[in-house]
């Protein structure tokens, strides 16, 4: 068997920055363990799998080295792109069925636009084995599917960082750890970490914008807000809040194209 497969750079215009994805495309639906051993074969933060169900509608997984995930904002996005600038989709909207329901992708100028589910967070109470490992403490937590952690300024989220061998020590599964502050040149800005995960920090977290826009939103009064995420390669996420929906729009670059040989 052999698979076409794409390592795609996105939330950004140029390599070696963004949050690399391998994507994976299938003629036939394979196994979990098998696509869980590719993932990790990969050792990228995400490979997403695509097969196409005709009429501009595609199944599509996403698992990272160690896990399938439910969903998955930067993978989503390295797939589009790989279907509207390599294979020259002529659909103008392409559908993704996902474990997170259908979740619909177009071109918007220069970016691709991708309706998200909209996921509140609520304040929280924080696990001490997280609240221990963070040099700088929040003053604010709240939750939906990740914790949010907010803080003051960007110069505070820049100078964070976990001590994992207590960070990991957390024997519940609390998703991942978005801390976060208003920009100094943008709305806001963040950065993720997965408790227990072979790759800590993420590069760029589109999911975690699920959350992280509708409380911004909410905080800055306004609709649609320009986000960085602060990791090593950074990366660029532009969102709008609508009604139990956030768009979150995005660049794509291709840095390779390869053959999988199995």
């Amino acid at each position: 068997m052999v698979l076409q497969a794409f390592q795609v750079d996105a939330f950004t215009d140029k390599v070696f920055s963004g949050n690399p994805a391998a994507v994976v495309f299938l003629e036939e639906k394979l196994s979990d363990v098998l696509l869980n051993k590719i993932a990790r074969e990969n050792m990228l933060p995400e490979t997403a799998f695509v097969l196409s169900l005709g009429n501009g509608k595609y199944s599509l997984r996403w698992f990272n080295p160690d896990i399938e995930i439910d969903l998955c904002g930067h993978a989503t996005l390295a797939a589009a792109h790989v279907l509207f600038s390599w294979y020259k989709c002529k659909e103008q909207e392409i559908e993704f069925d996902t474990h997170s329901g259908p979740i619909k992708v177009r071109v918007e100028g220069d970016m691709y636009a991708m309706d998200f589910p909209l996921r509140e967070p609520q304040k929280a109470a924080l696990p001490e084995e997280i609240y221990d490992s963070l040099n700088i403490k929040p003053n604010e937590v709240l939750k939906a599917r990740d914790y949010i952690l907010v803080y003051s300024t960007q110069e505070e989220i820049e100078l964070i960082e976990i001590t994992r061998s207590v960070f990991d020590e957390i024997n519940i599964d609390p998703g991942g750890v978005a801390v976060t502050a208003p920009g100094n040149d943008c709305d806001f800005v963040s950065r993720f970490f997965t408790p227990q995960a072979t790759i800590l920090e993420d590069p760029v977290t589109g999911s975690a914008h699920c959350s992280l826009a509708p409380f911004w939103a909410s905080k800055l009064d306004k609709k649609r807000l320009l986000a960085r995420q602060l990791s090593e390669r950074g990366g660029l996420i532009d969102c709008t809040v609508e009604d139990g929906t956030v768009v979150i729009r995005g660049k794509a670059v291709i840095y390779s194209k390869s053959e999988i040989y199995i």
